[in-house]
Protein backbone atom coordinates (compact mmCIF):
# COMPACT_ATOMS: atom_id res chain seq x y z
CA UNK A 1 0.00 0.00 0.00
CA UNK A 2 1.09 3.26 -0.86
CA UNK A 3 2.17 5.25 2.00
CA UNK A 4 0.00 8.08 1.63
CA UNK A 5 -3.15 5.95 1.23
CA UNK A 6 -4.93 6.29 4.65
CA UNK A 7 -4.28 10.13 4.43
CA UNK A 8 -8.07 10.35 4.16
CA UNK A 9 -8.49 8.43 7.50
CA UNK A 10 -5.75 10.00 9.01
CA UNK A 11 -7.40 13.69 7.65
CA UNK A 12 -10.52 12.56 9.56
CA UNK A 13 -8.99 11.72 12.95
CA UNK A 14 -9.33 14.37 15.29
CA UNK A 15 -5.78 15.93 16.81
CA UNK A 16 -7.04 14.02 20.09
CA UNK A 17 -7.40 10.62 19.07
CA UNK A 18 -4.23 10.84 16.51
CA UNK A 19 -2.24 11.39 20.05
CA UNK A 20 -4.11 8.67 21.85
CA UNK A 21 -2.62 6.04 19.49
CA UNK A 22 0.54 6.21 21.91
CA UNK A 23 -1.21 4.32 24.81
CA UNK A 24 -2.61 1.63 22.94
CA UNK A 25 -0.96 -1.40 23.51
CA UNK A 26 0.99 -2.48 20.72
CA UNK A 27 2.43 1.25 20.69
CA UNK A 28 3.63 0.51 24.35
CA UNK A 29 5.42 -2.99 23.36
CA UNK A 30 7.22 -1.21 20.96
CA UNK A 31 8.39 1.38 23.41
CA UNK A 32 10.04 -1.52 25.39
CA UNK A 33 11.32 -3.16 22.50
CA UNK A 34 12.54 -0.65 20.87
CA UNK A 35 14.98 0.05 24.14
CA UNK A 36 16.12 -3.11 23.59
CA UNK A 37 16.94 -2.70 19.54
CA UNK A 38 18.30 0.95 20.35
CA UNK A 39 20.81 -0.34 23.29
CA UNK A 40 23.49 -2.29 21.20
CA UNK A 41 23.79 0.90 18.56
CA UNK A 42 26.04 3.00 20.20
CA UNK A 43 28.28 0.30 22.20
CA UNK A 44 29.30 -0.57 19.36
CA UNK A 45 29.40 2.84 17.71
CA UNK A 46 29.24 6.26 19.10
CA UNK A 47 29.79 5.36 22.34
CA UNK A 48 32.78 2.67 21.39
CA UNK A 49 34.70 5.40 19.71
CA UNK A 50 34.41 7.82 22.70
CA UNK A 51 35.98 5.35 24.48
CA UNK A 52 38.77 4.25 21.88
CA UNK A 53 39.02 7.74 21.34
CA UNK A 54 40.09 8.17 25.33
CA UNK A 55 42.76 5.00 24.93
CA UNK A 56 44.60 6.98 23.05
CA UNK A 57 43.34 5.36 19.47
CA UNK A 58 44.06 7.62 16.43
CA UNK A 59 41.05 8.83 14.41
CA UNK A 60 41.81 7.54 11.09
CA UNK A 61 41.60 3.82 12.84
CA UNK A 62 38.33 4.59 14.61
CA UNK A 63 36.86 5.86 11.42
CA UNK A 64 37.97 2.14 9.91
CA UNK A 65 36.68 0.46 12.96
CA UNK A 66 33.35 2.18 12.20
CA UNK A 67 32.88 -0.20 9.41
CA UNK A 68 31.66 -2.72 12.72
CA UNK A 69 28.17 -1.33 11.75
CA UNK A 70 27.95 -2.80 8.29
CA UNK A 71 26.75 -5.91 9.91
CA UNK A 72 23.70 -4.07 10.14
CA UNK A 73 23.75 -3.49 6.11
CA UNK A 74 24.15 -6.60 5.18
CA UNK A 75 21.60 -8.54 7.35
CA UNK A 76 18.96 -8.97 4.34
CA UNK A 77 21.37 -11.85 3.54
CA UNK A 78 20.15 -13.76 6.73
CA UNK A 79 16.67 -12.12 6.44
CA UNK A 80 14.80 -14.93 5.11
CA UNK A 81 16.69 -17.40 7.58
CA UNK A 82 14.69 -14.75 10.20
CA UNK A 83 11.49 -14.68 8.39
CA UNK A 84 10.78 -18.52 7.63
CA UNK A 85 13.20 -21.14 9.68
CA UNK A 86 11.95 -22.49 13.00
CA UNK A 87 14.40 -22.45 15.80
CA UNK A 88 13.93 -25.79 17.71
CA UNK A 89 12.15 -25.55 20.92
CA UNK A 90 11.92 -21.81 20.85
CA UNK A 91 9.46 -21.55 18.00
CA UNK A 92 6.82 -23.76 18.94
CA UNK A 93 7.37 -22.27 22.73
CA UNK A 94 7.39 -18.62 21.77
CA UNK A 95 6.37 -18.40 17.98
CA UNK A 96 8.21 -17.37 14.77
CA UNK A 97 9.29 -13.91 15.45
CA UNK A 98 9.75 -14.02 19.54
CA UNK A 99 11.63 -16.60 18.89
CA UNK A 100 14.31 -14.70 17.28
CA UNK A 101 13.97 -11.80 19.03
CA UNK A 102 14.86 -13.93 22.25
CA UNK A 103 17.87 -16.04 20.35
CA UNK A 104 19.18 -12.45 18.96
CA UNK A 105 19.01 -10.95 22.25
CA UNK A 106 20.90 -13.41 23.83
CA UNK A 107 23.45 -13.07 21.24
CA UNK A 108 23.42 -9.00 21.92
CA UNK A 109 24.18 -9.62 25.28
CA UNK A 110 26.99 -12.03 25.40
CA UNK A 111 29.05 -10.03 23.04
CA UNK A 112 28.56 -6.76 25.25
CA UNK A 113 30.04 -8.90 27.96
CA UNK A 114 33.31 -9.80 25.79
CA UNK A 115 33.24 -6.26 25.04
CA UNK A 116 33.70 -5.21 28.45
CA UNK A 117 36.26 -7.26 29.38
CA UNK A 118 38.27 -6.47 25.92
CA UNK A 119 41.20 -3.83 26.46
CA UNK A 120 41.61 -1.37 23.80
CA UNK A 121 45.01 -0.67 24.58
CA UNK A 122 46.38 -4.60 24.90
CA UNK A 123 45.05 -4.47 21.51
CA UNK A 124 41.74 -4.27 19.29
CA UNK A 125 41.63 -7.79 17.93
CA UNK A 126 39.04 -8.74 20.73
CA UNK A 127 37.29 -6.07 21.17
CA UNK A 128 36.61 -6.14 16.86
CA UNK A 129 35.03 -9.80 17.18
CA UNK A 130 32.79 -9.11 20.23
CA UNK A 131 31.62 -5.85 18.41
CA UNK A 132 30.88 -7.73 15.50
CA UNK A 133 29.41 -10.16 17.43
CA UNK A 134 27.08 -7.70 19.14
CA UNK A 135 26.46 -5.52 15.99
CA UNK A 136 25.23 -9.38 14.09
CA UNK A 137 23.12 -10.05 17.10
CA UNK A 138 21.56 -6.76 17.09
CA UNK A 139 21.24 -6.51 13.33
CA UNK A 140 19.38 -10.17 13.90
CA UNK A 141 17.09 -8.48 16.16
CA UNK A 142 15.94 -5.64 13.85
CA UNK A 143 15.04 -7.69 11.50
CA UNK A 144 12.51 -10.06 13.87
CA UNK A 145 11.70 -6.52 16.08
CA UNK A 146 10.68 -5.04 12.25
CA UNK A 147 8.54 -7.47 10.93
CA UNK A 148 6.82 -8.13 14.43
CA UNK A 149 6.14 -4.67 14.52
CA UNK A 150 4.97 -4.71 10.92
CA UNK A 151 2.51 -7.48 11.29
CA UNK A 152 1.62 -6.07 14.80
CA UNK A 153 -0.55 -3.21 13.08
CA UNK A 154 -2.74 -1.78 9.79
CA UNK A 155 -0.80 0.54 7.85
CA UNK A 156 -2.30 3.52 9.36
CA UNK A 157 -0.98 2.81 12.56
CA UNK A 158 2.62 2.63 11.02
CA UNK A 159 3.80 6.08 11.31
CA UNK A 160 2.45 5.89 15.18
CA UNK A 161 4.43 2.17 16.18
CA UNK A 162 7.78 3.77 14.36
CA UNK A 163 7.52 6.82 16.91
CA UNK A 164 7.40 4.61 19.99
CA UNK A 165 9.92 2.70 18.39
CA UNK A 166 12.25 5.45 17.93
CA UNK A 167 11.38 6.57 21.25
CA UNK A 168 12.46 3.38 22.71
CA UNK A 169 15.23 3.72 20.52
CA UNK A 170 15.99 6.78 21.60
CA UNK A 171 15.79 5.77 25.44
CA UNK A 172 18.19 2.82 24.95
CA UNK A 173 20.40 5.68 23.74
CA UNK A 174 20.14 7.69 26.11
CA UNK A 175 21.34 4.72 28.76
CA UNK A 176 23.72 3.63 26.01
CA UNK A 177 25.48 7.07 25.70
CA UNK A 178 24.86 9.03 28.55
CA UNK A 179 24.52 6.09 31.12
CA UNK A 180 27.32 4.47 30.39
CA UNK A 181 29.61 7.31 30.14
CA UNK A 182 28.02 7.98 33.83
CA UNK A 183 28.66 4.51 35.45
CA UNK A 184 32.51 4.59 33.82
CA UNK A 185 32.99 8.22 35.54
CA UNK A 186 31.74 6.74 39.17
CA UNK A 187 33.72 3.26 38.52
CA UNK A 188 36.69 5.56 38.03
CA UNK A 189 39.60 5.88 40.62
CA UNK A 190 39.81 9.78 41.06
CA UNK A 191 43.25 9.39 41.96
CA UNK A 192 44.03 8.05 38.11
CA UNK A 193 44.01 9.93 35.02
CA UNK A 194 43.57 8.84 31.77
CA UNK A 195 41.64 6.01 30.58
CA UNK A 196 40.67 3.50 33.32
CA UNK A 197 40.09 -0.07 31.45
CA UNK A 198 37.99 -1.19 34.81
CA UNK A 199 35.55 1.62 34.40
CA UNK A 200 34.65 0.84 31.37
CA UNK A 201 34.53 -2.78 32.43
CA UNK A 202 31.87 -2.33 34.61
CA UNK A 203 29.61 0.12 32.56
CA UNK A 204 30.07 -2.27 29.46
CA UNK A 205 28.95 -5.15 31.82
CA UNK A 206 26.11 -3.09 33.08
CA UNK A 207 25.00 -2.76 29.23
CA UNK A 208 25.00 -6.27 29.17
CA UNK A 209 22.46 -6.47 32.03
CA UNK A 210 20.09 -3.93 30.76
CA UNK A 211 18.88 -6.02 27.87
CA UNK A 212 16.58 -7.74 30.15
CA UNK A 213 14.04 -4.91 29.01
CA UNK A 214 14.03 -6.57 25.72
CA UNK A 215 14.09 -10.14 27.31
CA UNK A 216 11.23 -9.55 29.21
CA UNK A 217 9.11 -7.60 26.47
CA UNK A 218 9.52 -11.02 24.72
CA UNK A 219 8.36 -13.04 27.25
CA UNK A 220 5.39 -10.62 28.00
CA UNK A 221 4.30 -9.99 24.47
CA UNK A 222 1.57 -12.13 22.12
CA UNK A 223 2.84 -13.79 19.00
CA UNK A 224 1.37 -11.69 16.20
CA UNK A 225 -1.28 -13.65 14.06
CA UNK A 226 1.07 -15.62 12.27
CA UNK A 227 1.02 -15.60 8.33
CA UNK A 228 0.58 -19.26 6.67
CA UNK A 229 3.28 -20.18 4.69
CA UNK A 230 3.07 -22.77 1.74
CA UNK A 231 4.67 -26.03 2.45
CA UNK A 232 7.68 -26.29 0.22
CA UNK A 233 7.95 -29.87 -1.43
CA UNK A 234 11.71 -29.19 -1.58
CA UNK A 235 14.91 -27.15 -0.58
CA UNK A 236 14.96 -25.46 -4.36
CA UNK A 237 11.30 -24.50 -3.83
CA UNK A 238 11.74 -23.39 -0.02
CA UNK A 239 14.41 -21.24 -1.60
CA UNK A 240 12.60 -19.48 -4.11
CA UNK A 241 10.04 -18.64 -1.62
CA UNK A 242 12.25 -17.78 1.09
CA UNK A 243 14.96 -15.57 -1.05
CA UNK A 244 13.70 -15.18 -4.49
CA UNK A 245 10.04 -14.47 -4.18
CA UNK A 246 9.91 -11.25 -1.70
CA UNK A 247 12.21 -9.55 -4.08
CA UNK A 248 10.39 -10.45 -6.84
CA UNK A 249 7.74 -9.42 -5.33
CA UNK A 250 8.70 -5.74 -4.52
CA UNK A 251 10.14 -5.33 -7.80
CA UNK A 252 6.55 -6.80 -9.97
CA UNK A 253 4.41 -4.31 -7.48
CA UNK A 254 6.63 -0.94 -8.12
CA UNK A 255 8.17 -1.77 -11.91
CA UNK A 256 9.69 0.97 -12.82
CA UNK A 257 9.68 2.91 -9.67
CA UNK A 258 11.71 0.28 -7.35
CA UNK A 259 14.91 1.63 -8.75
CA UNK A 260 13.79 5.26 -7.37
CA UNK A 261 12.40 3.99 -4.12
CA UNK A 262 15.47 2.04 -3.76
CA UNK A 263 18.29 4.96 -4.47
CA UNK A 264 15.84 7.47 -1.61
CA UNK A 265 16.10 4.49 0.69
CA UNK A 266 20.19 4.06 -0.01
CA UNK A 267 21.03 7.66 0.79
CA UNK A 268 18.07 8.85 2.74
CA UNK A 269 20.29 9.20 6.02
CA UNK A 270 23.60 9.79 4.51
CA UNK A 271 24.22 13.14 6.28
CA UNK A 272 23.52 11.82 9.69
CA UNK A 273 25.21 8.54 9.55
CA UNK A 274 28.53 9.94 8.03
CA UNK A 275 28.50 12.43 10.43
CA UNK A 276 27.73 10.90 13.10
CA UNK A 277 31.26 8.77 13.27
CA UNK A 278 33.04 11.60 14.42
CA UNK A 279 30.84 13.47 16.52
CA UNK A 280 32.52 12.16 19.56
CA UNK A 281 36.16 12.13 18.76
CA UNK A 282 34.92 15.66 18.13
CA UNK A 283 33.48 15.81 21.67
CA UNK A 284 36.75 14.90 22.96
CA UNK A 285 38.96 16.80 20.83
CA UNK A 286 37.28 19.88 21.77
CA UNK A 287 37.30 18.90 25.62
CA UNK A 288 34.16 18.65 26.48
CA UNK A 289 34.19 16.16 29.83
CA UNK A 290 32.17 12.69 30.05
CA UNK A 291 29.75 14.31 32.10
CA UNK A 292 28.94 17.31 29.69
CA UNK A 293 28.67 14.30 26.87
CA UNK A 294 26.71 12.75 28.96
CA UNK A 295 24.37 15.42 30.34
CA UNK A 296 24.36 17.63 26.76
CA UNK A 297 24.42 14.90 23.71
CA UNK A 298 23.30 11.44 25.42
CA UNK A 299 20.36 12.99 27.60
CA UNK A 300 19.27 16.43 26.49
CA UNK A 301 19.73 15.85 22.82
CA UNK A 302 17.92 12.74 22.97
CA UNK A 303 15.58 13.85 24.93
CA UNK A 304 15.13 16.66 21.44
CA UNK A 305 15.18 13.58 19.32
CA UNK A 306 12.23 11.67 20.92
CA UNK A 307 10.34 15.12 20.79
CA UNK A 308 10.98 15.30 17.25
CA UNK A 309 9.96 11.41 16.74
CA UNK A 310 6.78 12.26 18.46
CA UNK A 311 6.45 15.17 15.57
CA UNK A 312 7.10 13.19 12.64
CA UNK A 313 4.45 10.62 13.73
CA UNK A 314 1.86 12.93 14.17
CA UNK A 315 2.37 14.92 11.16
CA UNK A 316 2.86 11.78 9.30
CA UNK A 317 -0.69 10.53 9.94
CA UNK A 318 -2.02 13.87 9.70
CA UNK A 319 0.11 15.32 6.60
CA UNK A 320 1.21 12.31 4.75
CA UNK A 321 4.80 10.93 5.02
CA UNK A 322 6.51 12.43 2.30
CA UNK A 323 5.68 15.76 3.42
CA UNK A 324 7.10 15.05 6.70
CA UNK A 325 9.76 12.89 4.57
CA UNK A 326 11.17 16.26 2.51
CA UNK A 327 10.94 18.40 5.73
CA UNK A 328 13.52 15.85 7.49
CA UNK A 329 15.44 15.49 4.92
CA UNK A 330 16.25 19.55 5.05
CA UNK A 331 16.57 19.61 8.64
CA UNK A 332 18.85 17.03 9.19
CA UNK A 333 20.97 18.39 6.13
CA UNK A 334 21.25 21.85 7.24
CA UNK A 335 21.75 21.01 11.04
CA UNK A 336 25.14 19.21 10.09
CA UNK A 337 26.16 22.85 8.98
CA UNK A 338 25.81 23.64 13.04
CA UNK A 339 28.50 21.50 13.96
CA UNK A 340 30.66 23.12 11.59
CA UNK A 341 29.66 26.45 12.75
CA UNK A 342 30.37 25.03 16.73
CA UNK A 343 33.93 23.45 15.18
CA UNK A 344 34.98 27.21 15.03
CA UNK A 345 34.22 28.35 18.38
CA UNK A 346 36.37 25.42 20.30
CA UNK A 347 34.74 24.22 23.96
CA UNK A 348 31.31 26.11 24.15
CA UNK A 349 28.24 24.54 26.40
CA UNK A 350 25.88 26.75 25.43
CA UNK A 351 26.66 26.54 21.21
CA UNK A 352 26.65 22.52 21.99
CA UNK A 353 23.26 22.36 23.77
CA UNK A 354 21.99 24.08 20.63
CA UNK A 355 24.01 22.40 18.03
CA UNK A 356 22.42 19.73 19.75
CA UNK A 357 18.99 20.54 20.20
CA UNK A 358 18.73 21.42 16.58
CA UNK A 359 20.35 18.16 15.15
CA UNK A 360 18.11 15.94 17.21
CA UNK A 361 14.93 17.40 16.66
CA UNK A 362 15.62 16.97 13.24
CA UNK A 363 16.66 13.46 13.33
CA UNK A 364 13.50 12.85 15.47
CA UNK A 365 11.35 13.83 12.64
CA UNK A 366 13.39 12.62 9.86
CA UNK A 367 13.89 9.00 11.65
CA UNK A 368 9.84 9.04 12.29
CA UNK A 369 8.88 9.76 9.09
CA UNK A 370 11.61 7.43 7.24
CA UNK A 371 10.31 4.41 9.64
CA UNK A 372 6.72 4.90 8.08
CA UNK A 373 7.66 4.86 4.36
CA UNK A 374 9.77 1.88 4.53
CA UNK A 375 7.01 -0.20 6.08
CA UNK A 376 4.29 1.20 4.26
CA UNK A 377 6.79 -0.48 1.16
CA UNK A 378 6.67 -3.91 2.65
CA UNK A 379 4.40 -6.79 1.82
CA UNK A 380 3.06 -8.94 4.90
CA UNK A 381 3.74 -11.91 3.51
CA UNK A 382 7.31 -10.87 3.22
CA UNK A 383 7.74 -8.68 5.80
CA UNK A 384 11.29 -9.12 7.63
CA UNK A 385 12.75 -9.88 4.62
CA UNK A 386 11.77 -6.82 2.64
CA UNK A 387 11.97 -4.97 5.50
CA UNK A 388 15.62 -6.16 5.99
CA UNK A 389 16.49 -5.17 2.38
CA UNK A 390 15.33 -1.98 2.76
CA UNK A 391 16.92 -0.80 6.01
CA UNK A 392 20.31 -2.97 5.18
CA UNK A 393 19.83 -0.18 1.93
CA UNK A 394 19.91 2.82 3.90
CA UNK A 395 23.12 2.05 5.77
CA UNK A 396 25.25 0.63 2.76
CA UNK A 397 26.72 3.43 1.04
CA UNK A 398 26.70 5.83 4.48
CA UNK A 399 28.15 3.70 6.60
CA UNK A 400 30.73 2.74 3.75
CA UNK A 401 31.92 6.21 2.95
CA UNK A 402 32.08 6.84 7.16
CA UNK A 403 35.31 4.57 7.35
CA UNK A 404 36.62 7.25 5.65
CA UNK A 405 35.49 9.79 7.77
CA UNK A 406 38.68 9.57 10.63
CA UNK A 407 41.01 10.01 7.63
CA UNK A 408 39.06 13.13 5.56
CA UNK A 409 39.37 15.09 9.55
CA UNK A 410 42.53 14.49 9.74
CA UNK A 411 43.53 15.81 6.72
CA UNK A 412 40.72 18.74 6.58
CA UNK A 413 39.76 19.39 9.88
CA UNK A 414 36.04 18.93 11.43
CA UNK A 415 34.59 21.99 9.80
CA UNK A 416 35.35 21.09 6.41
CA UNK A 417 33.56 17.42 7.43
CA UNK A 418 30.64 18.28 8.75
CA UNK A 419 30.12 21.01 5.59
CA UNK A 420 30.73 18.07 3.06
CA UNK A 421 28.15 15.86 5.03
CA UNK A 422 25.62 18.60 4.80
CA UNK A 423 26.03 19.15 1.24
CA UNK A 424 25.45 15.07 0.86
CA UNK A 425 21.94 15.58 1.66
CA UNK A 426 21.47 17.64 -2.12
CA UNK A 427 20.16 14.69 -3.69
CA UNK A 428 18.06 12.98 -1.30
CA UNK A 429 15.96 16.18 -1.48
CA UNK A 430 15.74 15.75 -5.48
CA UNK A 431 14.71 12.12 -4.71
CA UNK A 432 11.93 12.75 -2.27
CA UNK A 433 10.48 15.00 -4.80
CA UNK A 434 10.69 12.53 -7.28
CA UNK A 435 9.60 9.88 -5.45
CA UNK A 436 6.47 11.89 -4.22
CA UNK A 437 5.92 13.02 -8.07
CA UNK A 438 6.01 9.00 -8.69
CA UNK A 439 3.56 7.88 -6.51
CA UNK A 440 1.06 10.83 -7.07
CA UNK A 441 1.21 10.00 -10.79
CA UNK A 442 0.85 6.18 -9.79
CA UNK A 443 -2.31 6.64 -7.10
CA UNK A 444 -3.95 9.28 -9.76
Amino acid sequence: MPPDAPASAAARRSWRQAWLVYLEPASLRMLALGFSAGLPLLLVLGTLSFRLREAGIDRTTIGYLSWVGLAYAFKWVWSPLVDRLPLPLLTRWLGRRRSWLLLAQGVVAAGLVGMALADPRQGLDAMVWCALLVAFGSATQDIALDAFRIESADTDHQAALAATYQTGYRLAMIWAGAGVLWVAARAEDASLSGYQAGAWTTAYLVMAASMLVGVMTVLLSPEPTPRPLPPARNLGEWLHGAVVAPFADFIRRYRWQAALILALIAVYRISDVVMGIMANPFYVDMGYTKDEVAAVTKVFGVVMTLAGAFVGGVLSMRLGVMRVLMLGAVLSALSNLLFAWLGQRGHDLTGLVLVVSADNLAGGIASAAFIAYLSSLTNVQYSATQYALFSSMMLLLPKWLAGFSGQFVDAQGYSAFFTGTALLGLPVLLLVALASRAQSASSA
